[in-house]
């Protein structure tokens, strides 16, 4: 199977669309011959979507462990056997219950090397609660089990934009922003357009935290205490990167265009826009981790769940940009690996037996 890249899924909420766009995205020939994907849930479960997925041929191979993989089949481990309840188009603690079973199952086979990437279905963090889930959503539970650093990256066509700080109320915003956490952030975004994107020499946008990007002093400290300082250290160490930007101005004036990535202080500021520009067919990488994960941009879509209208674009986006970063990350090694020269000797050149 080394020609293959094992792309393990976690399935979802149950209730939600998840396994819809997941069927009609690997029932797809260029995603089989790019492939081998393995599903963690439960072939009833499954099969249960299947039947609401019409016109799409999909078959898949039952597995009770990642042992024996089908190198040209569909692969659904079974995490768990017993009969669960569907009630679709509303989160539930059962719908909570078993996506964590699912992310468990498919986190521990990429930490075992048994997967080489996964992607995420979505998840509702409210069944995710009520099961007893004590993270505010996949990137900080993937964060503390792969690795100890990470950025939310969401990732489109037009622009790739990572976030300071996550799934945390706006009023905590300013009380974690520090130039240590913005400097690590924006390194780790640096960083993942060299080795995952393949950008030698990126160019990074840094937008304010304030209206006006606080507006010289006048609407708040944050950006001359702590975003420019961290901004000025990077361009010392050769970095191109620029700002404090308001972020209304730069995405307003179409200037976003002019960088390889933007790096936004807080959810809402960088989302807001990146899923104005791009919903439906963005990506949600977790950047920073020595584990490739990517997700849709959207969420479980209960109101449209079992109706088999939802659009697979941004799972196949996650499942290609998935394949491309473990290209990449190939490709980077081999590149910066540092070459053994052996000098000549001057005999040897004068003799012509060094070439």
């Amino acid at each position: 199977m080394s020609d293959k890249i094992k792309l393990g899924i976690s399935i979802g909420d149950i209730n939600g669309i998840g396994l819809e766009i997941i069927i009609k995205s690997v029932a797809n020939d260029v995603v089989m011959n790019a492939c081998t994907p393995v599903l963690y849930g439960s072939s009833k479960i499954v099969s249960y979507h299947k039947n609401i997925v019409e016109n799409v041929h999909f078959s898949y191979q039952n597995q009770h462990s990642s042992d024996r993989l089908q190198r040209d089949k569909v692969n659904i481990v079974n995490t768990w056997n017993e009969d669960v309840m569907i009630s679709l188009g509303k989160p539930t603690e059962e719908s909570g219950k078993y996506a964590i079973l699912s992310l468990e199952a498919a986190v521990k086979d990429l930490k075992e090397g048994r997967i080489d990437v996964l992607v995420t279905a979505p998840v509702n963090k409210n069944a995710l609660k009520m099961a007893g889930f004590r993270y505010p959503g996949h990137t900080e539970y993937l964060t503390h089990q792969l690795g100890e650093r990470s950025l939310m990256l969401m990732v489109s066509d037009e622009m790739k934009l990572g976030v300071v700080t996550g799934h945390m109320p706006l009023s905590e915003v300013s009380q974690v922003m520090t130039k240590e956490l913005v400097s690590e952030k924006l390194n780790i975004l640096l960083n993942s357009l060299k080795c995952d994107f393949g950008v030698e020499k990126p160019t990074v946008a840094v937008l304010g935290l304030n209206p006006h990007a606080g507006e010289e002093g006048t609407m708040g400290t944050e950006e001359n205490d702590i975003i420019r300082p961290v901004i000025i250290e990077a361009k010392k160490r050769g970095e191109l990167v620029m700002g404090p930007f308001p972020a209304d101005g730069l995405f307003g004036s179409g200037q976003y265009k002019k960088f390889d990535g933007i790096l936004a202080m807080y959810h809402d500021q960088g989302l807001v826009p990146f899923k104005a520009l791009s919903f439906g067919h963005g990506v949600n990488f977790t950047a920073g981790l020595d584990f490739i994960r990517t997700s849709p941009d959207h969420g479980t879509a209960y109101e449209i769940a079992g109706k088999n209208i939802a659009n697979p674009r941004s799972m196949m986006r996650a499942i290609f940009n998935a394949i491309d970063i473990f290209r990449y990350r190939e490709s980077y090694r081999e590149y910066s690996k540092d070459p053994i020269k052996k000098e000549p000797k001057p005999s040897e050149v004068e003799d012509g037996t060094s070439t």
